[in-house]
């Protein structure tokens, strides 16, 4: 020890000595004698939560007082005179005097802006604010939004308040509407993982094919989870694959439930949409307000022996669809149904147009001359364009959900704890091309003589289970878990039929369901050390999960491939019908040799007449080729540790070793720091790497579905296409390789500044580096492959699951927050949060495909297609806005918010003769939000409101690329406004 030291610590010690021998002096022996040991748990007034890092100190006594730990608990020395002071950021401070009691049970209320709430996604120490941590994290608390938004479900309602999220509805696009994929730094759905009160929560067995960003993937579908049920939703926006394992690229969502007991709360909403048609002209049709729904949700929790909650939510919602007819005109019926000229197979002739026969019957030349155009044949039957009209809109919902949370202290120092919920979603959308009569090979006139619209349905059941126990061992916190999930999928199909089973198809169909089950069990321990430097936090544990994914085939009709149009010769002779001329095909077409003269038959031969479209319209059947049984395992272990080296210096790291039973082991870390400049400024960064490995549902999807593709004059054509998974013969055959994981590398930097109480900023830049980022490629069709591609993949064309590509998402996010209050009862909350982003594909991957007639760039075209680049990169809005401001006085409240999408271009792989490709660009869309609340007494509430209350539609699309779709549906959609009435009741 140097001679400084000495002096110092010499000078030191003066005061401490005197200081005691004053105390032995003048306080009385009785005094000291009755000292005592105190011991106390604090936790939050709201729903019962431990709260880690509370200041308990002696008042008027500074230097007597204790910190609580991990488990809320503290310990210390007191008198019965003693007052206790319990204060911590974000709650009110709360004074105790000591008196007999040697137990405290202490609850604090909240008492802050969102900013400064207590976390515990991110961070395994539970005792950090939003503005100590070393990365940036969203506390969004439902409970207090709900009131102020017309939005219904978790994810839009995340939508509209975090920037950086995202929950694209989709309109249309076959099963994509049937669940929101929700999607964080605009990164895809797979890329983020979900956690309900920290544990991993399951996907949804659907594979949604087409997604804002051009990557097929998985997502959890939030609708399953009722929003009565959630206390706060905490986004932390950072790789943490480290810290959770693989989907957490660009970040994790962590919903934490209610605690809350002896509290009945719920909600009754209803609204429905404009629907004036937007300003299409006459492509589009005004109607009647549309979508209506209504939703029922509640919330009530039961103490259990005041050691235990448990606490109940349900939620009943009806939602009925939106329309937004596409009015095109595109040709409905030809000539061979106007003018009665078309056979079945046996050369018969088929009736399409009785009202021309009745005409010629009585001689009236102007009808008959009438009825041989389209426009007087849809004259005389009361059709107009709009009922042969393209629908894209919002599917019609059935939904009913329950949840629980349960704990119970069995101890000071161990709990029990449970959660779960059951739900079932109907759901009916309009999702398909119209069924034209022009269209014979998908044609029937017995079943549907006007052509007909197929409808797609599900019938979705989701349970899940937590149950765990946290206890202490020694000096560590202990938590051991097991949760459960399982998400099945049966999908259906009405007003539709199979063209190759004729007449008697069926009308309504299954076809096929799709399950996903997921099992994981955790254990994790964690210990604070607070004499190392200025407190240390260790955490390490293990996970194990299991996962099947299964796919089982629907009914034989949805499938299969029937002989209406299949004729079986007779006897020897030429094929010709009862009137002696040759058969024709489904375009009415002579069926002859190369001479034009009937082609000569054999008895028994079967001869393709009729070329119609197997399978169920719109979306064919699983069958027994399409059907898996596939699992995986994975186990992992992690070490993650938070030191305080200073009281403004916080070092985080976190290392994670992690093995798949298919693709192997990785080890990825990651680094975190946070210095405070000074008392209101902090700096932060992180740097991290990621994997995420395919989803089962991505290795093993397999199916054919009928895509449209615009002919010569622009008209839609329909097109059978099936996706083989890549270890399929038809991926081998053309070189397709097998999925790899995909790596990551995130960056981040930020700041957090708190100027005044009630006013905090935080600024975060980030870039996210992805590696074999997986997209699904073009059409490979069996002329351009040859080498006999047609032997393995029949007439349609194939597509595949493939790593295309390195990609980087990159931006910046803000978030400001300022609460001002004035005097008798009045208040005002500003926010406004937005992200600028960009995405960029840095390298296209290609192959060696054995490929015989495709140039090498055609060949790159097809693998990773000008399209999807151009859906990743600039399909979604580059910069995103939500700026807002409530209002409170005494009962009234009001709330404007403004939400502004970027523009977006869509890319096309179709040209005009000079090669211009019919890109389009939309310019920026603000949409406006409101709503107006009344507080009737403290139990009732009402409000009223509405989002899009300008009634804004997006730009509508350019002739060329004007398909399924009128308008773009990459920024607000096309629903127009929705307007919304809700009664709210606590009790």
């Amino acid at each position: 020890m140097t001679t400084m030291k000495r002096k110092l610590l010499k000078h030191d010690l003066i005061p401490v000595i005197i200081t005691m021998l004053l105390l032995v002096a003048v306080c009385p022996l009785d005094a000291l004698a009755q000292t005592k040991k105190i011991t106390g748990k604090v936790s939050t007034s709201v729903n019962s939560e431990v709260i880690q890092g509370v200041n308990v100190l002696v008042k008027g006594n500074s230097r007597k007082g204790s910190i609580t730990d991990a488990q809320g608990l503290f310990t210390l020395e007191v008198t019965p005179a003693d007052i206790l002071v319990f204060s911590f950021i974000g709650f009110k401070s709360k004074e105790i005097k000591v008196g007999d009691e040697t137990t405290f049970n202490v609850a604090l209320d909240e008492d802050a802006t969102q900013l400064t709430e207590l976390i515990v996604t991110g961070s395994r120490n539970t005792g950090r604010t939003i503005l100590e941590t070393p990365v940036p994290v969203d506390v969004i608390s439902i409970k207090d939004i709900m009131g102020e938004l017309p939005q219904m479900d978790l994810a839009q309602m995340l939508a509209f308040v975090a920037p950086s999220f995202n929950a694209v509805r989709s309109q249309g696009g076959d099963l994509n509407s049937h669940v929101d994929p929700v999607q964080l730094r605009n990164m895809a759905p797979n890329q983020i993982l979900v956690l309900i009160n920290g544990k991993r929560r399951h996907t949804s067995a659907l594979l949604i094919t087409e997604t804002a960003v051009g990557s097929p993937s998985t997502t959890v579908d939030l609708m399953t989870i009722p929003v009565s049920a959630i206390d706060r939703v905490e986004i932390l926006r950072d790789g943490a694959a480290a810290q959770y394992g693989s989907d957490a690229v660009a970040g994790v969502v962590n919903i934490i439930l209610k605690k809350g007991t002896n509290k009945l709360t719920g909600s009754l909403t209803g609204g429905g949409y404009a629907n004036t048609g937007g300003q299409a002209g006459d492509l589009t049709k005004s109607g009647k307000p549309d979508g209506f729904n209504y939703q029922f949700d509640a919330n009530y929790g039961f103490k259990i022996n005041d050691k235990g909650y448990f606490n109940l939510s349900g939620q009943i919602t009806q939602r009925r669809p939106t329309l937004r007819p596409f009015v095109n005109d595109w040709g409905f019926f030809d000539k061979t149904y106007l003018n009665n000229l078309r056979t079945d197979k046996n050369g018969n002739p088929v009736i399409t147009n009785p009202e021309l026969i009745n005409a010629q019957a009585t001689g009236n030349t102007s009808q008959i001359a009438a009825l041989t155009t389209e426009t007087g044949l849809m004259s005389a039957r009361g059709l107009t364009k709009a009922d042969f009209a393209v629908y894209a809109g919002m599917p019609a919902i059935t939904l009913g959900s329950t949840f629980y949370n349960a704990g119970y202290e069995i101890n000071p120092n161990t709990t029990i704890y449970s959660f779960g919920g059951a739900s079932y979603k109907y759901l009916e959308g309009f999702s398909c091309y119209f069924r034209r009569p022009a269209q014979t090979d998908r044609f029937n006139y017995l079943l549907y003589p006007n052509g007909f619209r197929p409808q797609m349905t599900s019938n979705t059941s989701d349970i899940s289970n937590t149950v765990g126990i946290k206890s202490k061992i020694g000096e560590f916190l202990v938590d051991f878990s097991n949760t459960f999930g399982k998400n099945t999928m049966r999908l259906g199909m009405v007003n539709t039929f199979n063209a190759s089973l004729g007449s008697n198809s069926p009308v309504n169909m299954n076809l096929g369901t799709h399950q996903f089950t997921q099992n994981s069990t955790n254990l994790d321990l964690s210990r604070y050390f607070k004499g190392v430097m200025n407190g240390l936090n260790i955490a390490f544990g293990a996970e194990m999960r299991v996962e099947n994914y299964k796919i089982l085939k629907g009914q034989e009709e949805s499938y299969a491939y029937g002989n209406a149009g299949i004729l079986t010769v007779a006897k020897d002779g030429l094929l010709v019908g009862p009137d002696g001329k040759p058969l024709e095909d489904a375009s009415s077409v002579p069926i002859v040799d190369a001479n034009g003269n009937p082609l000569a038959v054999n008895a028994g031969q079967q001869v393709t007449v009729k070329s119609l479209s197997s399978n169920c319209q719109c979306f064919a059947g699983f069958g027994p080729k399409n059907e898996r049984n596939e699992f995986r395992t994975t186990m992992a272990a992690y070490l993650d540790a938070e030191l305080e080296l200073t009281r403004k210096f916080l070092l985080a790291g976190a290392f994670r070793l992690e093995n798949y039973s298919d693709f192997g082991g990785v080890t990825i870390g990651k680094l975190a720091a946070r210095y405070s400049l000074t008392k209101t400024l902090t700096i932060r960064g992180s740097i991290a790497t990621g994997f995420r490995a395919p989803s089962l549902q991505e290795l093993n999807y397999t199916h054919t579905a009928t895509a449209f593709v615009p002919d010569a004059n622009g008209i839609p054509q329909p097109l059978d296409v099936t996706t083989y998974p890549t270890n399929s013969t038809a991926a081998r055959v053309l070189g397709i390789k097998g999925l790899k994981q995909e790596q990551s590398r995130t960056y981040g930097f930020g700041l957090t500044y708190q100027p005044v109480q009630g006013f905090e900023v935080t600024l975060d830049a980030y870039q996210i580096d992805v590696d074999n980022r997986i997209f699904r490629t073009s059409y490979f069709n069996a002329s351009e492959v040859g080498n006999n591609y047609g032997e393995v993949i029949g007439e349609g064309e194939a597509q595949f699951f493939v790593n295309g590509a390195d990609v980087r998402s990159k931006g910046i996010e803000a978030v400001g927050n300022y609460t001002l209050n004035l005097q008798k009862g009045k208040s005002f909350t500003f926010t406004l949060a937005t992200i600028f982003s960009k995405n960029t594909v840095l390298n296209r991957k290609t192959l060696n495909l054995n490929v015989a007639n495709l140039t090498s760039d055609q060949v790159v075209g097809k693998y990773l297609s000008r399209d999807v680049v151009g859906q990743f990169e600039t399909g979604t809005p580059r910069t995103k806005l939500i700026g807002s401001v409530s209002y409170r006085v005494n009962k009234f409240n009001t709330m404007l918010r403004g939400t502004y999408y970027g523009s977006v271009t869509e890319r096309s792989v179709s040209a005009d003769g000079d090669g211009n490709f019919y890109d389009q660009t939309f310019s920026p869309q603000a949409i406006f939000d409101l709503s107006v609340g009344y507080d009737l007494n403290r139990n009732v509430k009402f409000s009223i409101g509405g989002s899009n209350i300008l009634d804004k539609y997006p730009q509508i699309l350019r002739s060329e690329n004007q398909g399924f779709y009128l308008y773009s549906n990459n920024q607000q959609g096309s629903n127009g406004a929705y307007y919304y009435g809700r009664v709210m009741f606590n009790f």
